[in-house]
C-alpha cells in the first residue's frame, strides 16, 4: 500500500506535464494618447492660451481655471495673481511650492521658458517620481500679470503607471506656456 501512492505521486508527475513551457516576452503597457486638437481660449481674465479641444476648461471667478483631462484621469490647474508690488513674494511662493514635492520626487527638473516678444518670462518644473505633482509652472511679464499652474492625477501618485499620460499633459503645459497671451 506504502508504494501504490508512491508509484501513484510519480507517474501523475510524470505523466501531468505535457508539452514545453515558454517564458513570456517582457512588454510594458502602451498608452496612446490622440493628438492635441488646439483652439484658442479668451476669457474675461487678463491672460489668454491654447487649450487642448480633449480636455474641459473651468473658469472660476477670480481667473482660476481647472483645465480637465477626463480621459487621463488628470487636471492641470491655473491661478492667476495681478502683481502689486509683490512679484517678489510671487516668484518665492511658486519656486517653494514647486520644491514641496522634493521629500517624494526623484528629480526635478527646471527649464526657463522667455518669449520675450510677448513679455512672457517663466520656468517649467518638470518632477520625476512618486511626488503628488508631475509638473508645476509659472509665466509672468513681470509687471502685471502672474500666472501659476500645477498637473494633478486623481489617482495615488505612481510614476510608472501616469507616466504616459503626464508626458503628454506636460507638452500641453508647454504649449500652453508658448501660446500664453497678456490682454
Amino acid at each position: 500500500m506504502r508504494y501504490s501512492w508512491l508509484l501513484l505521486f510519480i507517474s501523475m508527475v510524470l505523466t501531468s506535464c505535457g508539452g514545453d513551457t515558454l517564458p513570456k516576452p517582457k512588454a510594458m503597457l502602451r498608452l496612446e494618447f490622440p493628438p492635441g486638437n488646439y483652439q484658442g481660449f479668451q476669457g474675461d481674465c487678463s491672460y489668454g492660451f491654447a487649450v487642448n479641444g480633449l480636455s474641459t476648461l473651468k473658469q472660476k471667478t477670480d481667473c482660476s481655471m481647472e483645465i480637465d483631462y477626463p480621459m487621463m484621469k488628470g487636471s492641470i490647474y491655473l491661478t492667476y495673481k495681478p502683481i502689486t508690488n509683490n512679484l517678489n513674494k510671487l516668484l518665492t511662493d511658486a519656486q517653494r511650492l514647486s520644491y514641496e514635492h522634493v521629500v517624494k520626487a526623484d528629480n526635478i527638473i527646471e527649464q526657463p521658458f522667455i518669449n520675450a516678444e510677448d513679455r512672457v518670462f517663466g520656468m517649467f518644473y518638470e518632477v520625476t517620481g512618486n511626488a503628488a505633482s508631475q509638473s508645476q509652472f509659472y509665466v509672468t511679464d513681470s509687471l502685471n500679470h502672474f500666472v501659476t499652474g500645477s498637473l494633478y492625477f486623481y489617482a495615488k501618485p505612481n510614476y510608472d503607471s501616469i507616466f504616459p499620460a503626464a508626458i503628454y499633459l506636460q507638452k500641453d503645459i508647454r504649449r500652453i506656456m508658448e501660446s500664453l497671451e497678456w490682454k
